[in-house]
């Protein structure tokens, strides 16, 4: 993250539920803490303030690249000391009413950034382009791919009410890029002449954060309301096959797959589904989690208590977790 985010699921959050959970979050400390006994990974806060953190990645220099999308901008992270810069302005910004969207992940191919912009169409309000944008400048963007358009003209076969879709994470490939589409639940294709194809359709599984070693596509998968653990999976796929296989389950709310060092597999749970709240709002505060995949198919607890976190990144044996607070977490000795 593939990009990152309050999770996307099958309905438009309501703006009055993410607001209250926002405030309730603030209230409540931060809670990635020093875990465990000596030897386990700690947890350190970097910053604070990004305006809407959601997704990001390890740019061709080594930093964090993060979308802060209440903004409509792209901030570059020194990963040691946490300064910040402004790497590019004037994307379009997250739709107030709509409560998720704007730019929510960025990947780079060589220098070049590219990053994906949601929920800013006519269909919610909007009168932007839902796609796929190239960062030409500090302020220049040029759209690669109306993923929307085509998204409008190619509609899934599983329920929607969003003819453009909630794409939701971003990930460069040797051939172009790939998309996840939480509510239309399937995995876009974009190839570098700008062909957008549909790769791999599922069911009700809101696929959120997306990873590629070698030929494998991994893909987390949120599940549908209301989360239960069963339904938070990694599952892997090649493009030229129709076999789909679960790596591992058993983790609420995933909305983020990275590969660690030594190949270790790693996700990103976003937490506690509040009961009976609506589609489409967060987790709860302080009760995500970075959990490892492990041989059996289940995962394990790296560290808990994590704050609504959005998208993950590895850097060697530290991990940076973005939350949609707006901060990011550096976890040593994953």
């Amino acid at each position: 993250m593939t990009c990152r985010r309050s999770a996307v699921r099958r309905r438009l959050p309501l703006l009055t539920i993410p607001l209250l959970l926002a405030l309730l979050a603030s209230l409540v400390p931060s809670a990635a803490t020093a875990a465990g006994s000596s030897g386990s990974p700690t947890a350190h806060r970097l910053l604070t303030g990004l305006e809407g953190g959601s997704g990001s990645t390890i740019g061709p220099d080594q930093a964090l690249y993060v979308t802060k999308s209440a903004a409509g901008t792209i901030t570059r992270v020194d990963p040691g000391t946490g300064a910040t810069t402004t790497f590019a302005r004037g994307l379009p910004r997250l739709i107030p009413a709509v409560g998720f969207g704007g730019p929510v992940d960025i990947a780079f191919v060589g220098w070049t950034a590219y990053v994906l912009v949601t929920l800013v169409g006519p269909d919610v309000g909007g009168s932007d382009v839902v796609g796929l944008y190239r960062v030409d400048g500090p302020d220049r963007f040029s759209v690669v791919a109306d993923i929307g358009a085509f998204s409008i003209n190619h509609p899934p076969a599983t329920d929607f009410f969003v003819p453009s879709g909630v794409q939701y994470a971003l990930q460069a490939t040797r051939d172009g890029f790939l998309v996840t589409d939480g509510h239309h639940n399937r995995v876009l294709r974009v190839t570098r002449d700008r062909q957008i194809t549909q790769l791999r359709a599922f069911g009700n599984i809101v696929p959120t954060g997306l990873e590629v070693r070698g030929r494998t596509i991994y893909v987390a998968q949120a599940g549908p309301v209301p989360h239960l653990p069963e339904d938070g999976k990694v599952v892997a796929f090649r493009p030229t096959s129709t076999r789909v296989r679960d790596v591992a389950a058993g983790s609420r709310l995933l909305v983020d797959v990275e590969f660690g060092r030594k190949g270790r597999l790693y996700a990103l749970s976003q937490g506690v589904f509040p009961p009976g709240n609506p589609e489409g709002s967060p987790a709860l505060p302080n009760t995500g989690a970075l959990v490892r995949a492990s041989r059996d198919g289940t995962f394990t607890v790296v560290i808990d208590r994590l704050n609504q976190p959005t998208s993950l990144e590895f850097i060697g044996q530290t991990a940076y977790v973005v939350t949609l607070g707006g901060e990011i977490w550096r976890i040593n000795g994953v």
